[in-house]
């Protein structure tokens, strides 16, 4: 495709500048990607095309979906690209693709909210039992390496006294916690880690841990459970930004740009079965969060928060601490909030309708 037509050429050339050296390993080589249709997966096959591409690698990616017609119209020129091809299936119970792939990345995640909330059951068994078959596919398929896209939430609810969680943090989820992401969703990607160091025991399959936080960038759902997507969706619609509880918890986001270096470095270069964290340390309250989100939009757009702080309420954190990242594998973050703020709105904008929902 013309070098100038997609809109997120300054991103793709972003990544490339700060995976200098990388994509050598992936030259001629076939990947294997579930969640290649989600927000991460967009952004790791806008990434992937666009090394492909600039740097002659001759690497193709075979993408697991259940819905690559839904794909096709959502971005058709990463999904009409000839280094790209689509596995149907579910990833519980997909047939083994024939060949050899050198890398797996598991994405796959069931972010519905709706799901969450109504078939939580369901949503532990695609992670749980969806990770146990990406991994036998990769064992089967000679895979040299295997990222797996877990969540911060394998640590259970962050202290309020900690305003960074270290990977090494020994909390855990609340197990007969239904009801919250720190609770079942944490306790199946801790069994998906456990499988994964399992599998690099018994098998020697390297497998590596990305334990992801929260995120912004073009393709992030609008109307799903990340707020920064909800305040971004009010204000298009022309506002007011709604913040739905007092706007006193904290919480960081990564740029999806900066995500992309993050994931395909651990991938290539982070270490077996050694959990990296993945999001921003700067970290920000919701109610100030929508505040930037609102000084973005021409008028600057109202905000409106629906309760009051409880006087001597501690602080609700989910905050990444990634000294991991940067000491072993040089990562960091170069997009700041306000300007990913801007390029997320910008690049939605071009599609938005003030009746989407």
């Amino acid at each position: 495709m013309n070098h100038l037509a997609n809109p997120l050429t300054n991103d793709l050339d972003h990544i490339l500048a700060h995976t200098v050296g990388l994509w050598d390993d992936l030259r001629g080589k076939r990947i294997f990607i579930t969640g290649g249709t989600g927000f991460f997966g967009c952004w790791l096959l806008e990434s992937f095309v666009w090394a492909n591409d600039q740097l002659g690698l001759g690497a193709s990616a075979l993408v697991l979906t259940r819905n690559p017609e839904a794909f096709r119209r959502k971005a058709p020129h990463l999904a009409n690209h000839p280094a790209i091809q689509f596995c149907l299936g579910d990833v519980r119970l997909f047939d083994f693709p024939t060949g050899e792939f050198a890398y797996i990345i598991h994405a796959a995640v069931e972010a519905s909210a709706n799901l969450n909330d109504e078939n939580p059951l369901l949503v532990f068994d695609i992670i749980v039992e969806g990770t146990r078959r990406v991994l036998e596919f990769a064992r089967q398929c000679g895979a040299q390496k295997f990222l797996l896209t877990s969540s911060g939430a394998v640590y259970g609810k962050q202290p309020s006294e900690m305003t960074h969680i270290p990977e090494d943090y020994a909390g855990a989820p609340d197990s007969t916690d239904t009801r919250s992401m720190y609770g079942y969703g944490g306790e199946a990607k801790r069994a998906a880690e456990t499988l994964c160091a399992l599998y690099a025991r018994q098998y020697g399959l390297e497998t590596k841990i990305a334990r992801c936080f929260t995120f912004i960038g073009p393709y992030l759902p609008l109307d799903s459970k990340f707020a920064i997507g909800n305040f971004i969706q009010d204000g298009l619609r022309g506002g007011p930004i709604l913040v739905k509880d007092d706007g006193t918890p904290y919480r960081s986001y990564l740029y999806a740009a900066d995500l992309a270096i993050w994931l395909w470095t651990i991938l290539v270069r982070g270490e077996s079965r050694r959990p990296y964290n993945v999001g921003s340390e700067r970290a920000i309250t919701i109610g100030k969060l929508a505040r930037t989100v609102a000084r973005v939009f021409q008028p600057e757009s109202q905000v409106r928060i629906a309760k009051k702080p409880v006087v001597g309420k501690l602080a609700e954190r989910y905050v990444p601490g990634t000294q991991r990242a940067r000491a072993e594998l040089g990562l960091g973050v170069h997009v700041d909030l306000p300007e990913a703020v801007r390029k997320t709105v910008a690049w939605t904008a071009r599609s938005f309708t003030p009746n989407e929902s």
